[in-house]
Protein backbone atom coordinates (compact mmCIF):
# COMPACT_ATOMS: atom_id res chain seq x y z
CA UNK A 1 0.00 0.00 0.00
CA UNK A 2 1.35 3.62 -0.64
CA UNK A 3 0.74 5.87 1.75
CA UNK A 4 -0.18 9.13 0.61
CA UNK A 5 -0.12 12.69 1.73
CA UNK A 6 -1.79 12.90 5.45
CA UNK A 7 -1.88 16.00 7.83
CA UNK A 8 -2.84 19.41 6.07
CA UNK A 9 -3.31 21.87 8.76
CA UNK A 10 -2.71 21.95 12.88
CA UNK A 11 -5.26 23.52 14.89
CA UNK A 12 -6.07 27.13 12.95
CA UNK A 13 -8.05 28.51 15.74
CA UNK A 14 -5.48 28.52 18.76
CA UNK A 15 -5.09 32.47 18.97
CA UNK A 16 -7.45 35.29 19.01
CA UNK A 17 -6.66 36.44 16.44
CA UNK A 18 -6.16 34.20 13.76
CA UNK A 19 -3.79 36.21 11.62
CA UNK A 20 -1.58 37.40 14.93
CA UNK A 21 2.10 35.72 15.01
CA UNK A 22 2.34 32.74 17.32
CA UNK A 23 3.89 29.47 17.45
CA UNK A 24 2.05 25.78 18.94
CA UNK A 25 3.16 22.44 19.70
CA UNK A 26 1.32 19.39 20.89
CA UNK A 27 2.39 16.01 21.94
CA UNK A 28 0.19 13.51 21.95
CA UNK A 29 1.35 10.29 23.29
CA UNK A 30 0.13 6.71 24.61
CA UNK A 31 0.79 3.15 24.30
CA UNK A 32 0.27 3.11 20.66
CA UNK A 33 2.03 5.81 19.28
CA UNK A 34 3.98 9.37 19.51
CA UNK A 35 2.82 12.00 17.85
CA UNK A 36 4.82 15.62 17.95
CA UNK A 37 3.27 18.48 16.06
CA UNK A 38 4.21 22.27 15.85
CA UNK A 39 2.33 25.07 13.81
CA UNK A 40 3.35 28.66 13.46
CA UNK A 41 1.92 31.31 12.09
CA UNK A 42 3.68 34.65 10.85
CA UNK A 43 2.38 37.79 9.27
CA UNK A 44 4.79 39.46 6.05
CA UNK A 45 2.98 42.64 6.18
CA UNK A 46 1.39 45.90 7.75
CA UNK A 47 -2.34 45.14 7.22
CA UNK A 48 -2.20 40.81 8.10
CA UNK A 49 -3.49 40.24 4.47
CA UNK A 50 -0.64 37.90 3.95
CA UNK A 51 0.97 35.38 6.28
CA UNK A 52 3.28 32.73 6.31
CA UNK A 53 1.74 29.50 8.30
CA UNK A 54 3.50 26.34 8.65
CA UNK A 55 3.39 22.73 9.81
CA UNK A 56 5.88 20.14 10.66
CA UNK A 57 4.69 16.60 12.65
CA UNK A 58 6.48 13.14 13.21
CA UNK A 59 4.19 10.49 13.96
CA UNK A 60 6.04 7.06 15.30
CA UNK A 61 4.41 3.92 16.47
CA UNK A 62 5.50 2.22 19.13
CA UNK A 63 4.84 -1.57 18.06
CA UNK A 64 6.91 -2.99 15.92
CA UNK A 65 4.41 -4.46 13.33
CA UNK A 66 2.95 -0.55 12.69
CA UNK A 67 6.55 0.75 11.89
CA UNK A 68 5.11 0.90 8.45
CA UNK A 69 2.80 4.03 9.19
CA UNK A 70 5.47 6.28 10.53
CA UNK A 71 5.82 9.48 8.96
CA UNK A 72 7.39 12.80 9.22
CA UNK A 73 6.38 15.68 7.30
CA UNK A 74 6.39 19.52 7.10
CA UNK A 75 4.12 22.26 4.66
CA UNK A 76 4.11 26.41 4.18
CA UNK A 77 1.46 27.96 3.31
CA UNK A 78 1.13 31.45 2.01
CA UNK A 79 -2.40 32.81 2.95
CA UNK A 80 -4.21 35.58 1.34
CA UNK A 81 -6.68 36.89 4.09
CA UNK A 82 -9.56 38.09 2.35
CA UNK A 83 -11.09 39.11 5.91
CA UNK A 84 -11.17 37.33 8.95
CA UNK A 85 -13.50 34.75 7.83
CA UNK A 86 -12.01 33.74 4.81
CA UNK A 87 -8.49 32.94 3.08
CA UNK A 88 -6.68 30.89 0.12
CA UNK A 89 -3.47 30.29 -0.83
CA UNK A 90 -0.85 27.72 -1.86
CA UNK A 91 1.50 25.41 -0.33
CA UNK A 92 4.40 22.91 -0.83
CA UNK A 93 3.58 19.90 0.85
CA UNK A 94 6.80 17.12 2.09
CA UNK A 95 6.04 14.07 3.17
CA UNK A 96 8.35 11.16 3.97
CA UNK A 97 6.44 8.75 2.29
CA UNK A 98 4.43 10.45 -0.63
CA UNK A 99 6.90 12.70 -1.31
CA UNK A 100 6.26 16.45 -2.32
CA UNK A 101 2.83 17.77 -3.81
CA UNK A 102 2.11 20.87 -4.52
CA UNK A 103 -1.88 22.30 -3.05
CA UNK A 104 -4.17 25.15 -2.97
CA UNK A 105 -6.35 25.78 -0.28
CA UNK A 106 -9.19 28.20 0.99
CA UNK A 107 -9.90 28.47 4.19
CA UNK A 108 -13.13 29.57 5.95
CA UNK A 109 -13.33 30.11 9.92
CA UNK A 110 -16.76 30.68 12.28
CA UNK A 111 -15.95 32.01 15.81
CA UNK A 112 -16.88 33.68 18.92
CA UNK A 113 -15.50 33.95 22.35
CA UNK A 114 -15.56 30.00 23.10
CA UNK A 115 -16.13 28.13 20.00
CA UNK A 116 -14.37 27.95 16.59
CA UNK A 117 -15.07 25.79 13.67
CA UNK A 118 -13.01 25.85 10.77
CA UNK A 119 -13.74 24.07 7.35
CA UNK A 120 -10.35 23.57 4.71
CA UNK A 121 -11.29 22.03 1.21
CA UNK A 122 -8.18 21.46 -0.68
CA UNK A 123 -7.37 20.52 -4.42
CA UNK A 124 -3.29 19.17 -4.33
CA UNK A 125 -0.84 17.13 -7.24
CA UNK A 126 1.30 14.84 -6.11
CA UNK A 127 4.29 14.00 -7.69
CA UNK A 128 4.63 10.78 -6.42
CA UNK A 129 1.94 9.65 -7.86
CA UNK A 130 1.63 12.27 -11.23
CA UNK A 131 -2.05 12.97 -10.31
CA UNK A 132 -4.07 15.29 -8.19
CA UNK A 133 -6.45 14.34 -5.02
CA UNK A 134 -9.00 16.04 -2.89
CA UNK A 135 -8.99 16.90 1.06
CA UNK A 136 -11.25 18.52 3.13
CA UNK A 137 -10.14 19.24 7.10
CA UNK A 138 -12.51 20.31 9.58
CA UNK A 139 -12.30 21.49 12.96
CA UNK A 140 -13.71 22.52 16.12
CA UNK A 141 -12.64 23.40 19.69
CA UNK A 142 -14.92 24.71 22.47
CA UNK A 143 -13.62 26.35 25.77
CA UNK A 144 -15.56 26.93 29.33
CA UNK A 145 -13.56 29.26 31.33
CA UNK A 146 -13.74 28.01 34.99
CA UNK A 147 -12.18 31.01 36.48
CA UNK A 148 -9.64 33.31 35.40
CA UNK A 149 -6.61 31.19 34.55
CA UNK A 150 -8.55 27.79 34.12
CA UNK A 151 -11.08 26.76 31.87
CA UNK A 152 -12.15 23.42 30.11
CA UNK A 153 -11.27 22.59 26.45
CA UNK A 154 -12.74 20.15 23.74
CA UNK A 155 -11.09 19.98 20.36
CA UNK A 156 -11.99 17.65 17.33
CA UNK A 157 -9.97 17.43 13.99
CA UNK A 158 -11.33 15.83 10.67
CA UNK A 159 -9.41 14.88 7.68
CA UNK A 160 -10.84 12.93 4.57
CA UNK A 161 -8.07 12.40 1.48
CA UNK A 162 -9.14 10.82 -2.12
CA UNK A 163 -6.76 10.58 -4.90
CA UNK A 164 -7.87 10.90 -8.27
CA UNK A 165 -11.06 12.64 -6.38
CA UNK A 166 -12.70 9.09 -6.25
CA UNK A 167 -10.80 6.52 -4.53
CA UNK A 168 -10.35 6.68 -0.80
CA UNK A 169 -6.76 7.29 0.49
CA UNK A 170 -6.23 8.33 3.82
CA UNK A 171 -8.73 9.92 6.92
CA UNK A 172 -8.86 10.65 10.49
CA UNK A 173 -10.38 12.22 13.68
CA UNK A 174 -8.17 13.59 16.48
CA UNK A 175 -10.18 14.18 19.85
CA UNK A 176 -9.40 15.60 22.18
CA UNK A 177 -10.63 16.89 26.07
CA UNK A 178 -8.62 18.73 28.70
CA UNK A 179 -7.95 21.81 31.29
CA UNK A 180 -5.77 25.18 30.32
CA UNK A 181 -4.07 26.16 33.35
CA UNK A 182 -2.32 29.30 32.62
CA UNK A 183 -1.71 28.86 29.05
CA UNK A 184 -0.59 25.17 29.81
CA UNK A 185 -3.07 22.23 28.03
CA UNK A 186 -3.26 18.93 29.39
CA UNK A 187 -5.60 16.27 28.93
CA UNK A 188 -6.29 13.04 27.41
CA UNK A 189 -7.09 12.14 23.49
CA UNK A 190 -8.30 9.75 20.91
CA UNK A 191 -6.72 8.99 17.17
CA UNK A 192 -8.64 7.70 14.69
CA UNK A 193 -6.79 6.67 11.39
CA UNK A 194 -7.74 5.08 8.27
CA UNK A 195 -5.69 4.34 5.03
CA UNK A 196 -5.72 3.58 2.15
CA UNK A 197 -8.74 2.36 -0.58
CA UNK A 198 -9.94 -0.61 1.61
CA UNK A 199 -8.97 0.92 5.00
CA UNK A 200 -6.70 -0.57 7.31
CA UNK A 201 -7.85 0.98 10.67
CA UNK A 202 -5.40 2.29 13.29
CA UNK A 203 -7.13 3.45 16.72
CA UNK A 204 -4.85 5.38 19.78
CA UNK A 205 -5.64 6.45 23.13
CA UNK A 206 -3.48 8.65 25.32
CA UNK A 207 -2.60 11.95 26.82
CA UNK A 208 -1.74 15.39 25.05
CA UNK A 209 -0.03 18.50 25.68
CA UNK A 210 -0.29 21.80 24.28
CA UNK A 211 1.54 25.13 24.45
CA UNK A 212 1.00 28.23 22.57
CA UNK A 213 4.32 29.95 22.37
Amino acid sequence: MEKVVIISVFILGVANNLNAQFTQVELFTGLDKTDFTLYSNYPINEKNTLSIATLAFFQKFNKEANTGFDEAGVQPTLFWNINKSVAVGPSIYYNSFAGYAERLSARLILKNSRALFVIIPTVGHSEQKKAGYAEAFVQFQFNSPVNDKVSLWLNGQFLTIWDKFKTHSRSFQQLRAGVSFNGHQLGIGVDLDQYGPDPIEKSSLGMYYRKTL
